[in-house]
């Protein structure tokens, strides 16, 4: 079980990239949440098989069809109260804006 925290540059607001990463997660049995930061990035802390968190990660240098992925800076994190939450609920959210 790993956790992860990924920040995403470039274009990746208004191109559906929260839904389609919500989606690969869930076919991916991952828990957590992806959401907008106001800078212009998208943020997703993601946790569960150490295979799985790697396959989302490899697609999030991607993304969707209309993104255009400058950079991608994956952190290694504990679990936060709300991600184990998540986790138990099996769960992954699209979360608002930060």
């Amino acid at each position: 079980m790993v956790c992860r925290q990924v920040f995403v540059s470039g274009r990746v607001q208004g191109v559906f990239f929260r839904e389609s990463t919500r989606q690969i997660a869930d076919e991916l049995m991952l828990s957590g949440f992806v959401r907008n930061i106001r800078d212009g990035r998208v943020e997703v802390q993601v946790m569960g098989d150490a295979e799985n968190v790697q396959s989302l990660l490899k697609w999030l240098k991607i993304g969707p069809k209309l993104a255009k992925v400058t950079t991608i800076k994956v952190l290694e994190t504990k679990a936060s109260s709300d991600l184990l939450s998540l986790y138990k609920m099996g769960r992954f959210d699209i979360w608002p804006t930060a």
